[in-house]
């Protein structure tokens, strides 16, 4: 599986601008995620962006594995916390029991609806037995493009749930919320935790 080359040009180009807005608070439902887990739990992050939330990840004393899919994003969160993220993309995961948990905040919502049960079912075999995930989604009816040009998966909650339930999940919280996106559009979003079954 490649990356989208829209969606990838968009935020390969875009690093510089990200990494300065970095600043902006972690995501809000992540230290309730963290909470789950026990002391130096072992938590691997997809799409980690600027490095908002990884460094937060730090903080509360977690031993993190940072992976982002675009180098120049990877380069910029490096520079500018010192994170040791590396490049990796969804596709590119192969550890095996090797997880506590997998943080995925608004990444997976670019891999191709198609793709995403093989996405899921690598990050199962990532996770130890009893491991968490959480991911978020924005809603939709089918997959498309935003007014940015970024591919996006746009699910029904229906469908990622049954997706989830067929990778080997069971649901522990969700919520759905509304959303500004980068975009300027008003979109509802779906934030789940699930665990291994």
């Amino acid at each position: 599986m490649s990356i989208d080359p829209a969606t990838f040009e968009f935020y390969q180009s875009g690093a510089p601008h990200f990494s300065l807005n970095s600043a902006i608070s972690h995501s809000r439902h992540l230290d309730h995620f963290l909470d789950r887990l026990e002391p130096r739990a072992r938590v691997l992050e997809l799409g980690c962006g600027a490095g908002r939330d990884a460094v937060r990840i730090v903080e509360r004393g977690f031993d993190l594995d940072a992976t982002y899919g675009v180098p120049a994003m990877v380069a910029k969160t490096n520079e500018r916390h010192n994170l040791t993220a590396r490049l990796m993309r969804f596709d590119e995961l192969v550890a095996v029991d090797e997880y506590d948990a997998v943080w995925a905040h608004a990444c997976l919502l670019h891999c191709p609806r198609d793709e995403l049960p093989g996405v899921l079912a690598r990050i199962h075999r990532a996770l130890k037995p009893g491991g968490y995930h959480y991911a978020s989604y924005k809603l939709g009816d089918c997959e498309g493009r935003d007014l940015l040009g970024r591919l996006h998966n746009f699910p029904s909650p229906d469908w990622l749930f049954e997706t989830y339930s067929a990778a080997g999940f069971k649901p522990v919280v969700h919520e759905v919320f509304a959303g500004k996106a980068s975009d300027g559009t008003q979109r509802d979003w779906l934030a789940l935790t699930v665990r291994m079954q």
